[in-house]
This record gives structure tokens, sequence and C-alpha cells, in this order.
């Protein structure tokens, strides 16, 4: 086992790998910029190094002082978290490279699934169905571009090789706007990630978000945790996350969770990761991987009793999966609202002093926050500040159980998105489960 992991990240996911850490008998350091020193995971950890001023790009972007920290400290391994550096492929490369143990994929398996032309191909290749469309980047021949979307049909999305979150992504409902779409995707994509490189695929109008979660040990064995409903976003952004997503088609979900299983065999993957799908008319299409714990992976612990960052940990000490595919059973139902420091209906940040915490309880909640009274959220980074995670035989305990958890759930001093919440575990088209990416924008705009 590890003997040491330096916890390169923040929050509560911070705390949530130190606790895992605790577990396994494993020393924790934690980094924090001169913004952070009251942070929990800083007050629990067994060491603490100060990395840099509060901005995320003198601190937990800084990769020497990381690394530095490391060193310092004589700590075997480092957990990226999510966000942040999670998936650079430059750092993990650097990590290794001085010695230490990257707790995630290798370099050149980021790098292979960061870029979305090369994923799309490498799940082609694994049998993993994707969206129909360009099958590579797109060159500079107009005529063949535009050849590409008639073949596809309309609408079409032109997508940046090397976005996310978002980002680098623009729809066209008509040929006429085709050739102007690619130049500026090529242009924005350039300026906000280094590479213009482009695809096109066919957009899909109605799709909810539903992602599989997966192990894999690099050592030939790989499982799957089930899946995920991600859809309820607003710009992108998951905003209300369940497991296992309701209404899936069950042949078409096990041959989807069968191949992601087998992607991962392909591809030698290791460490923890999430295959991202559009789900239509009971088929799927791969969208990207995520080489990361995913913010949203409590759902899946709470419905298979898998707990995933140990599993990480394991996997980065060299043992094999502790679990086989036949031991991983679905178990009731679970949701997990993301509590931001924001106001709910502007959605503007809302940082300062935590004047009142109170965090729900009962059976089947759990509380995933680096809060505490007292506290002050810094404006420097993300808002979310704790995820409220339920769990119930059923959807409709679980879901019930969130209601009365976003009850009894206080936070005082800051404004936050619990209102928000609240309305949206009572909405009926929601409580009926199977809504698409487009809703929570809709009901928001009306």
């Amino acid at each position: 086992m590890l003997d040491k992991v330096l916890i390169a990240n923040r929050g509560e996911i911070a705390l949530r790998i130190l606790r895992a850490c605790k577990e396994l008998g494993i020393k924790t350091v934690a980094v924090h910029s001169k913004a952070d020193r009251e942070l929990m995971h800083v007050r629990l950890a067994d060491e603490a190094v100060c990395i840099g001023p509060a901005p995320s790009a003198q601190s937990y972007l800084n990769i020497p002082a990381l690394i530095s920290a490391a060193e310092v400290t004589d700590s075997s391994a480092i957990h990226p978290g999510y966000g942040f550096l999670s998936e650079n492929a430059n750092f993990a490369e650097q990590v290794e490279r001085s010695g230490f143990v990257f707790i995630g994929p290798r370099a050149d398996t980021i790098r292979l699934m960061g870029d979305k032309v090369s994923a799309i191909e490498a799940m082609k290749k694994a049998g993993v169905p994707t969206v129909p469309g360009s099958d590579g980047p797109l060159g500079d021949d107009e005529a063949e571009n535009m050849a590409i979307a008639r073949r596809i049909g309309y609408p079409v999305i032109i997508k940046a090789a090397a976005g996310g979150g978002g980002r680098g992504m623009r729809v066209v409902h008509t040929e006429g706007h085709l050739l102007s779409a690619i130049t500026v995707t090529r242009t924005e994509a350039h300026a906000a990630f280094g590479d213009g490189t482009v695809y096109m695929e066919k957009f899909l109008e109605r799709p909810r978000h539903v992602e599989v979660q997966v192990l894999a040990d690099g050592q030939g064995n790989a499982i799957h945790l089930y899946d995920r409903d991600c859809s309820l976003q607003r710009r992108h952004q998951k905003v209300l996350e369940e497991a296992p997503a309701p209404g899936i088609d069950p042949e078409a979900r096990a041959n989807v969770l069968e191949a992601c299983r087998q992607a991962c065999i392909e591809i030698d993957y290791r460490g923890a990761g999430t295959f991202e799908f559009l789900y239509e008319d009971g088929n799927f299409f791969f969208i990207e991987m995520n080489t990361r714990v995913q913010v949203e992976h409590p759902v899946t612990e709470m419905v298979t009793g898998v707990d995933i960052v140990r599993e990480q940990l394991r996997i980065a000490s060299g043992l094999p999966l502790s679990i086989r595919q036949e031991d991983v059973k679905l178990n009731g139902h679970a949701f997990e609202c993301r509590i931001n420091a924001e106001d709910a209906r502007t959605f503007l940040p809302s940082p300062g002093k935590v004047t009142l915490y109170h965090p729900p309880g009962g059976l089947g909640v759990r509380m995933d926050s680096h809060l505490y009274t007292g506290y002050t959220v810094p404006p420097h980074y993300d808002s979310l500040i704790g995820k409220l995670i339920t769990w119930g035989d059923s959807r409709e305990i679980a879901l019930t159980r969130m209601r009365n958890g976003l009850d009894e759930l206080l936070v005082e001093g800051i404004k936050t998105n619990i209102d928000l919440h609240k309305d949206l575990v009572r909405d009926g088209h929601f409580q009926q489960g199977g809504i698409n990416i487009h809703y929570l924008e809709k009901k928001l705009a009306s």
C-alpha cells in the first residue's frame, strides 16, 4: 500500500480523498493556497504545505510547486482529484518522471481520451457506439466539409477536439451557416485550448446525458459500476445527478455497459473513469471519457457499495481490483444535489463567511462538504461547497429523502442554490424521470 499521498486539490474532494487514505492507513499531505489555510482537510492532514497565492495558476495549477511539495514531504503518490490538473497528461508525466505515483491513468491514456477525435476513433475500434460524424478532424476543403454535413444530416454540431465543459462547440441548422461556424469554432478553439482542430457530429435534439462508471487496474481487469443520469444541466454544467438512470432500455444498457468494460481492457486503462453518452430513442452515443474521479461518483457508491476512491488508491499501489464484475450488484436508487455558493436565481457567486452550517441526517443521507460554521468561502475558486446525496430502496424513497434533506440543510451567511434544488426535486416532470439535457434551461427561462 502507498505510504503517503499528497492531495493536489481543495474543498470537498480533498476531504473525500483524505478520508479514504485514513481508512487505508495512508498518511496525507494537504497542499493549499494562502487563501485556503482554513480548509477542513488542511486541518486534518498529517502535513500541510502552502504552495502559493490564491490564484489557481500560482498554486493548484503550479506543477513545479506541487512536485516540490511532494519531494519535501517525502510523499509516494499524488492524487489530483477532479478539475485543476486531474486530466493534464503533462502533469501526470512529470509526476511519474519525478519518481512519484500518479493516482490516475497513464499520461498516454489521458492524451488519447483528452483529444475528442482520437477518443472517438479508439471507442469505435473497441465497439463502443458513437455519434454519426466526420470520423476525424475537418480539413480545409469546403466542398468536402459540406458533403460530410449532408451525409450526417442537419442539424450538426462543430466541436473542438481539445474542448470540454461545454466550450468549443457550435450547432449548425442549415448549410448556409456551416462554413462560418467551422471557421469561428476553429478560431475559438485555438484561443481557448491552443489547438484549432475541430470535428463534426450529428446534433441530437432531445438527448439525455447518461454516463457509465468504470474501474480498471491496468492488469487486464476491468469492471463497470452501472450508469448515472446527469441530464439536469445548466450551460453544460451538471446540477443534479442520479443512479441508475431511469427508463433505459434494458438490452441497450447491458450492451453499452459491457462495451465500456471491454474498452477499458482494449486501451489498457488504469484507475477510475467515466464514459459519457448521449441517449436518445433507445440508443447510446459516446461523446467523451473523463479520465478521473467524477464529482457525482457518490451516487454510484451508494447503489453499488463500492468505494471508488479507495479502489483508486489500491490500484495506484499496484494491487488488482478487489472486486469482480459478478460481485457488483445494483441496490436501490440514489440522487446527488450539487450545493453551490451562488444566488439561486441569478447564479452569481456568493463568497463570504458561513455564519451557520447544519448538515442533514437520517437513514440513507450523506453530505460531502468541507463547510463548517465560521469558514469563509473564498472568491477565487469553483462555487461548489458540498454535495447532498440520498439513497433509498426505490427512486421514490430516495427522492423523498432528498426533499427532506434539502429542507434540513442550513447554510447561512452566504447565498446558495438550495432553493433551486428544492424546486427541482418537486418538479413533476423530473419526478417522472427521463428528462432531456435541455429541460432545466427551458425551465429557468420560463
